[in-house]
């Protein structure tokens, strides 16, 4: 149960990555301001949760279980917290999908959606109202860069992040009446066991209803660039954390923050050029017709941004 004064924050996904790091990092915040809520579908998966808690865990955090694809399981858990009183709701659970669009059902499709969109919006939908009544509360949502930019081959990961960004960017503007703030935390690539295996599964997969030269492409240009740029520009998970931490400790939270200023120009790129075309054309080129040029380039970038840096440029500042 939470102190007098302390923030009660409720965190999605918590059993590993992201989720768990900000979980922790709240929970051994020293000056004890907050009463974390760690969540995750299977309370089996606690055990690394648990252990990098320490001593905060059954003082200043507390488990429960929670589904964001079942409305049930959704209202069960808030309805468990006291009073239903939530201060901070940071929605980080989700899914990622990664191949030829082609070899992907449409379940699949679904199953993303289901979670990274609808799993978000369960979780608004609940809180919301109480927030509403208090006119006091925050909502964070994990987001990606790839809710900003599209990604090749990343297309219904990259979808669901946009609808969120449309939903969120929507809503923020009617919680600023309640006082309620919303803000989107937007990653770039991330280290976590979850990216690492995924790129190792997606590697050794054959995918039926694709052609020859688009699985090529995948394999054999796709993934290493992908990697190049995950060894490049990639953040830890403790980076995500110490970005969102910043970011509820605002007194005025900014609506967007993206957490690594390596991609600004990226972004910044696609609105540049209203047509669309430059930041089309422009990937295109990397990715087909400069691919040793990038290999190139992002090895110089991973000598010149080392770990130091790259804590440096975490946003927002």
């Amino acid at each position: 149960m939470a102190s007098s004064g302390q923030k009660v924050v409720l965190i999605t996904g918590c059993s590993s990555g992201i989720g768990l790091r900000i979980a922790v990092l709240l929970a051994k915040d020293e000056k004890k301001r907050y009463h974390v809520i760690a969540t995750m579908r299977d309370l089996k998966k606690k055990d690394k949760l648990v252990e990098a808690a320490g001593d905060a865990y059954g003082k200043t955090l507390m488990l429960l279980p929670l589904d964001v694809c079942s409305d049930e399981s959704v209202k069960q858990c808030i309805n468990s917290v006291k009073d239903r009183h939530i201060d901070i709701l940071i929605n980080n659970a989700g899914v990622g999908l990664l191949g030829p669009v082609e070899s992907i059902s449409i379940e699949d499709m679904k199953r993303v959606f289901e979670t990274n969109f609808f799993g978000v919006v369960r979780m608004i939908k609940e809180v919301m109202p109480d927030m509403k009544k208090r006119r006091a509360g925050h909502i964070v949502v994990m987001s990606s860069v790839m809710g900003l930019q599209g990604v090749v081959f990343n297309d219904v990961y990259t979808a669901s992040k946009f609808a969120m960004e449309g939903f969120c960017e929507s809503m923020a503007v009617q919680l600023l009446k309640f006082n309620v703030h919303l803000s989107m935390i937007e990653p770039g690539p991330v280290h976590t066991e979850f990216e690492t295996k995924m790129m190792e599964d997606v590697a050794k997969m054959e995918y039926p209803g694709a052609d020859a030269d688009t699985v090529r492409y995948f394999k054999d240009v796709y993934l290493p660039s992908s990697k190049d740029i995950f060894e490049a520009m990639g953040q830890t998970p403790e980076d995500i954390a110490k970005c969102t931490k910043k970011v509820i400790e605002s007194r005025n939270p900014r609506f967007r923050n993206l957490t690594n200023s390596l991609y600004t120009p990226i972004v910044a790129m696609k609105y540049a050029d209203e047509t669309g075309g430059l930041s089309v054309n422009t990937f295109y080129n990397l990715l087909f017709n400069f691919g040793p040029l990038m290999h190139i380039t992002m090895s110089i970038l991973k000598c010149l941004t080392c770990s130091c840096l790259r804590r440096r440029t975490i946003s927002p500042n």
